[in-house]
């Protein structure tokens, strides 16, 4: 386990990792949403998540259950590379039903969190690993989100770093929902309605 700086967010931030740093060298997206995803909203994930392999991005999200294993064992289904970052330190497993799948993007990818080993987990872990999700990539996706949830943060986060943030069409245009108005009126939201819409704006 090692641990690296981070300065992107102005604030002198420390990340520990275990994996291929390397990962991050190539563009990277992140794949995010509820816990509680839908069936449509599942395989949104895993079809975004398989484009974006088969083109060269690093998948990244946060390991916890619904869109964030979608999007994880979708890429590394597709021989893509994959960047967790996970709200414990690394050798906590959260939710325990991934710790198998922790485990292997420990072994074969890369981990990260912001959490040193021995620190206790706490519901407010959260939001910084999301801090750290939109830091080192450069776009996020928000599969499926509802107006309370902890995704949130991060869609503020990218807005705050001038990341690119992409919204599912099906969640734009969601009536019910209150909070993409909000964030679509900065200049790099997007309504995502293919993966070339993120590929042509963060090929580097």
């Amino acid at each position: 386990m090692d641990m690296l700086r981070d300065s992107s967010t102005g604030r002198d931030a420390t990340v520990y990792y275990a994996g291929e740093l390397d990962f991050l060298d190539a563009p990277a997206v992140s794949i995010v949403g509820t816990r509680e995803v839908s069936d449509a909203g599942w395989k949104r994930a895993s079809q975004l998540a398989r484009e974006l392999a088969k083109n060269g991005v690093t998948v990244v999200s946060g390991l916890a259950k619904g869109v964030d294993t979608a999007a994880l064992t979708s890429a590394i289904s597709h021989q893509g590379r994959v960047v967790a970052v996970i709200g414990t330190p690394l050798d906590k497993a959260y939710p325990a039903e991934n710790a198998e799948l922790q485990q292997q993007i420990y072994a074969h990818h890369l981990l990260l969190s912001p959490f040193r080993q021995g620190e206790r987990v706490f519901r407010s872990n959260f939001p910084a690993r999301n801090r750290v999700m939109a830091a080192v990539t450069d776009a996020t996706v928000i599969i499926e989100a509802s107006d309370t949830s902890g995704t949130l943060h991060q869609a503020a986060e990218c807005v705050r770093l001038n990341r690119w943030l992409f919204i599912a069409k099906s969640v734009a245009s969601d009536a019910s929902l209150t909070w993409p108005a909000k964030f679509l009126k900065n200049e790099k939201t997007v309504v995502l309605e293919s993966p070339k819409d993120i590929l042509d704006r963060i090929s580097k």
